[in-house]
C-alpha cells in the first residue's frame, strides 16, 4: 500500500525558513514523480513543486520561485521541500502527492504558519 507522510512543519516568522520532508512507502524505486501541494484555508488546493520522475526534473509555482527548492534522496524515498524567504501569505497545510499507475495517492499533510 502506498502512504505518503510529511512532517518539518511549524510556527516561523516572515523572512524564515522551514524544511518539510515527505517520506514514501509502498513503491519500489523511484521511477515516479512526488508532488508538494499547498491549502490555505478558503482557497484552492494549489501545486507547489514537481520533482519528476526518479527526480531528474523540478518545476516550481511561481510564487514560490527562487525561495523553495526542492531535493530529493531516491535511497531513502523522501523528498524535501526547502522554504526560504517565507510569506504570511505562504501559511497553509502543505501536502505530498504521488500518482504512480494514474492513481492518485495524498499524504495527511503539514501544517505551516507564518506569522508575525
Amino acid at each position: 500500500q502506498v502512504q505518503l507522510t510529511e512532517s518539518g512543519g511549524g510556527v516561523v516568522q516572515p523572512g524564515g525558513s522551514l524544511m518539510l520532508s515527505c517520506v514514501v512507502s509502498g513503491l519500489s524505486g523511484s521511477k515516479y514523480s512526488i508532488d508538494w501541494y499547498r491549502q490555505a484555508p478558503g482557497k484552492a488546493r494549489e501545486l507547489v513543486a514537481t520533482s519528476t520522475s526518479g527526480g531528474i526534473n523540478t518545476d516550481y509555482a511561481d510564487s514560490v520561485k527562487g525561495r523553495f527548492f526542492v531535493s530529493r534522496d531516491n535511497s531513502m524515498h523522501t523528498l524535501y521541500l526547502h522554504m526560504n524567504a517565507l510569506k504570511l501569505e505562504d501559511t497553509a497545510v502543505y501536502l505530498c502527492h504521488t500518482r504512480p499507475w494514474s492513481f492518485d495517492f495524498w499524504g495527511q499533510g503539514t501544517q505551516v504558519t507564518v506569522s508575525l
